[in-house]
């Protein structure tokens, strides 16, 4: 199952970055650099790419970007549920494409517009993400859907992990279980 780690300035720091990404890559195959707030981004996005150089993952991705993940030759990039049609974009570019969905409808069109994966949220209670969807709503689409759809929100421990992969989510993605 794909562990899929979403940073956040509440579990990495460019003060102490290595340890920070050594603790990621125990448990995440795949990351990406997401940090709304900071006028760094650019600078940061670039020494988080060189720096995740130095561990094990599969994918690394930078969020929302897609000019700067391509300029910066990351992996990929993960659009958010307003970025849709940056979709065609970033797959001519040559980018891993992730983006965000909150329902089903959602999930078709990320499908049709040629996005490699998708993360659907939130799956379990979160703080301020609304009302959780809940592990068996992939169920209404299974026969529809072709691409990977990982399960996203209040994923905290190895139970919920486990209702995911039950669920035939292809993985899960978190802030909070990879700040461990």
């Amino acid at each position: 199952m794909l562990a899929y780690a979403i940073s956040d300035p509440s579990t990495l720091s460019f003060e102490h970055l290595s340890e920070d990404l050594k603790r990621f890559s125990r448990l995440a195959s795949m990351i990406v650099y997401r940090d709304r707030l900071t006028p760094n981004y650019n600078d940061n996005a670039k020494l988080f790419l060189e720096t995740t150089k130095h561990f094990d993952f599969d994918k690394v991705l930078l969020h929302g970007d897609v000019e700067l993940a391509c300029r910066l030759k990351a992996d990929g990039v993960h659009l958010r549920s307003d970025q849709f049609e940056l979709v065609a974009k970033a797959k001519s570019c040559g980018l891993f494409t992730v983006a965000s969905a909150h329902s089903l409808e959602e999930l078709l069109d990320l499908q049709e517009r040629g996005a490699d994966m998708a993360t659907l949220s939130p799956i379990f209670a979160t703080p301020n993400k609304g009302k959780p969807l809940g592990v068996n709503i992939l169920k209404a689409l299974k026969a529809e859907l072709d691409m990977p759809i990982i399960a996203l929100g209040g994923i905290l421990g190895d139970t919920q992990i486990q209702s995911c992969k039950t669920a035939g989510f292809a993985g899960f993605a978190s802030i909070r279980y990879f700040a461990r």
